[in-house]
């Protein structure tokens, strides 16, 4: 019979049976990506807006138009 601490220091020994999992590319750090988002964070949307005079003080948060970012 395998007792539990036989059993545990299997999944924490360097010698295990098995090859550690890959990682898929999509996981990489969010730092190597380079490419322009199109969707934009509520923040920069009103800033986007007040930028364009679209949006002054005072006017909803909620429920903006669409705005596509500077390119």
């Amino acid at each position: 019979m395998i007792s539990l601490s036989n059993l545990y220091s299997a999944f924490i020994s360097p010698y295990h049976p098995f090859p550690p999992m890959s990682r898929h590319r999509s996981f990489r750090s969010s730092g190597l990506l380079t490419a322009k988002r199109n969707v934009l964070k509520r923040l920069e949307r009103i800033e986007l807006l007040k930028k364009r005079g679209k949006w002054k003080p005072g006017d909803r948060v909620f429920g903006l138009p669409k705005t596509k970012p500077d390119v």
